[in-house]
Protein backbone atom coordinates (compact mmCIF):
# COMPACT_ATOMS: atom_id res chain seq x y z
CA UNK A 1 0.00 0.00 0.00
CA UNK A 2 1.33 3.45 -0.85
CA UNK A 3 1.65 5.99 1.96
CA UNK A 4 2.39 9.67 1.44
CA UNK A 5 4.40 10.91 4.39
CA UNK A 6 5.53 14.41 5.27
CA UNK A 7 9.12 13.79 6.35
CA UNK A 8 11.37 16.71 7.21
CA UNK A 9 9.14 19.06 5.22
CA UNK A 10 9.05 16.92 2.07
CA UNK A 11 6.25 14.69 0.87
CA UNK A 12 7.65 11.22 0.31
CA UNK A 13 5.93 8.03 -0.79
CA UNK A 14 6.52 4.56 0.59
CA UNK A 15 4.90 1.40 -0.68
CA UNK A 16 4.77 -0.74 2.48
CA UNK A 17 2.37 -2.86 4.49
CA UNK A 18 0.20 -0.70 6.80
CA UNK A 19 1.61 -2.48 9.86
CA UNK A 20 5.21 -1.74 8.93
CA UNK A 21 6.86 0.18 11.75
CA UNK A 22 7.60 3.79 10.89
CA UNK A 23 11.28 3.14 11.67
CA UNK A 24 11.63 0.56 8.90
CA UNK A 25 9.61 2.70 6.49
CA UNK A 26 11.99 5.60 7.11
CA UNK A 27 15.16 3.52 6.93
CA UNK A 28 14.41 0.85 4.35
CA UNK A 29 11.93 2.57 2.04
CA UNK A 30 12.94 6.23 2.28
CA UNK A 31 16.67 5.98 3.03
CA UNK A 32 16.48 8.12 6.17
CA UNK A 33 19.09 6.50 8.39
CA UNK A 34 19.27 8.82 11.43
CA UNK A 35 16.70 6.96 13.53
CA UNK A 36 18.30 3.74 14.74
CA UNK A 37 16.99 0.31 15.70
CA UNK A 38 17.85 -0.48 19.28
CA UNK A 39 15.35 -2.70 21.02
CA UNK A 40 12.22 -2.93 18.89
CA UNK A 41 9.92 -2.57 21.92
CA UNK A 42 9.95 1.23 22.47
CA UNK A 43 12.22 1.05 25.51
CA UNK A 44 15.62 2.38 24.42
CA UNK A 45 14.66 5.45 22.35
CA UNK A 46 17.28 5.09 19.61
CA UNK A 47 14.42 5.27 17.09
CA UNK A 48 12.90 8.51 18.44
CA UNK A 49 11.44 10.88 15.85
CA UNK A 50 8.92 13.69 16.17
CA UNK A 51 5.39 13.53 14.84
CA UNK A 52 3.83 16.97 14.94
CA UNK A 53 6.56 18.03 17.39
CA UNK A 54 6.02 15.20 19.87
CA UNK A 55 8.67 12.52 20.41
CA UNK A 56 7.57 9.02 19.43
CA UNK A 57 9.32 5.66 19.32
CA UNK A 58 9.17 4.81 15.64
CA UNK A 59 10.06 1.13 16.10
CA UNK A 60 6.55 0.33 17.35
CA UNK A 61 4.54 3.01 15.53
CA UNK A 62 2.78 1.55 12.46
CA UNK A 63 3.22 3.71 9.39
CA UNK A 64 -0.56 3.63 8.90
CA UNK A 65 -1.04 5.54 12.19
CA UNK A 66 0.92 8.60 11.04
CA UNK A 67 -1.74 9.95 8.67
CA UNK A 68 -1.08 13.59 7.81
CA UNK A 69 1.30 14.02 10.75
CA UNK A 70 4.55 15.86 10.14
CA UNK A 71 7.49 13.56 10.78
CA UNK A 72 10.79 15.14 11.78
CA UNK A 73 14.00 13.14 12.09
CA UNK A 74 17.49 14.02 13.27
CA UNK A 75 18.35 14.94 9.68
CA UNK A 76 16.19 18.09 10.04
CA UNK A 77 17.29 19.22 13.50
CA UNK A 78 19.76 21.74 12.08
CA UNK A 79 16.78 23.54 10.54
CA UNK A 80 15.11 23.97 13.94
CA UNK A 81 16.42 26.74 16.24
CA UNK A 82 16.08 24.56 19.34
CA UNK A 83 17.57 21.58 17.51
CA UNK A 84 20.57 23.69 16.48
CA UNK A 85 21.15 24.76 20.09
CA UNK A 86 20.88 21.17 21.31
CA UNK A 87 23.28 19.88 18.66
CA UNK A 88 25.76 22.67 19.41
CA UNK A 89 25.64 21.89 23.15
CA UNK A 90 26.08 18.17 22.41
CA UNK A 91 29.21 18.87 20.39
CA UNK A 92 30.65 21.46 22.78
CA UNK A 93 30.27 19.13 25.77
CA UNK A 94 31.37 15.97 23.92
CA UNK A 95 28.19 14.16 24.93
CA UNK A 96 28.49 11.26 22.52
CA UNK A 97 30.82 8.36 22.99
CA UNK A 98 29.75 5.66 20.56
CA UNK A 99 27.00 7.95 19.26
CA UNK A 100 24.49 5.22 18.41
CA UNK A 101 21.71 6.49 20.68
CA UNK A 102 22.46 10.17 20.22
CA UNK A 103 20.02 10.95 17.38
CA UNK A 104 17.21 9.70 19.62
CA UNK A 105 18.62 11.57 22.62
CA UNK A 106 18.79 14.81 20.64
CA UNK A 107 15.23 14.31 19.37
CA UNK A 108 13.96 13.77 22.94
CA UNK A 109 15.92 16.77 24.28
CA UNK A 110 14.67 19.04 21.50
CA UNK A 111 11.05 18.05 22.20
CA UNK A 112 11.61 18.69 25.91
CA UNK A 113 13.00 22.18 25.31
CA UNK A 114 10.17 23.01 22.91
CA UNK A 115 7.70 22.17 25.67
CA UNK A 116 9.72 23.46 28.65
CA UNK A 117 12.34 26.02 27.62
CA UNK A 118 13.97 26.03 31.11
CA UNK A 119 13.57 22.46 32.37
CA UNK A 120 14.38 21.46 35.91
CA UNK A 121 16.40 18.35 36.67
CA UNK A 122 13.09 16.59 37.41
CA UNK A 123 11.73 17.67 34.00
CA UNK A 124 14.85 16.29 32.33
CA UNK A 125 14.60 13.01 34.24
CA UNK A 126 10.94 12.62 33.25
CA UNK A 127 11.49 13.42 29.56
CA UNK A 128 14.83 11.74 28.90
CA UNK A 129 13.89 8.09 29.10
CA UNK A 130 16.18 7.08 26.24
CA UNK A 131 18.89 4.60 27.16
CA UNK A 132 22.58 5.37 26.62
CA UNK A 133 24.78 2.28 26.92
CA UNK A 134 27.85 4.52 27.28
CA UNK A 135 26.15 6.18 30.29
CA UNK A 136 26.72 9.78 29.24
CA UNK A 137 23.69 10.88 31.27
CA UNK A 138 25.50 13.63 33.19
CA UNK A 139 26.76 15.12 29.91
CA UNK A 140 23.27 14.80 28.39
CA UNK A 141 21.80 16.73 31.34
CA UNK A 142 24.55 19.37 31.09
CA UNK A 143 23.97 19.77 27.34
CA UNK A 144 20.22 20.21 27.85
CA UNK A 145 20.89 22.85 30.51
CA UNK A 146 23.38 24.60 28.20
CA UNK A 147 20.96 24.52 25.25
CA UNK A 148 18.28 26.03 27.49
CA UNK A 149 20.59 28.88 28.52
CA UNK A 150 20.67 27.77 32.15
CA UNK A 151 23.80 27.63 34.23
CA UNK A 152 25.25 24.19 34.58
CA UNK A 153 26.04 22.94 38.05
CA UNK A 154 29.67 22.08 38.69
Amino acid sequence: MAFKLNVNGKVMEADVDPDTPLLWTLRDSLGILGPKFGCGVAQCGACTVHIDGKPVRSCVRPVSSVGAGKITTIEAMADDPIGRRVQAAWMELDVAQCGYCQPGQIMAATALLAEKPKPTDADIDAAMTNICRCATYTRIRAAIKKASGQKMEA
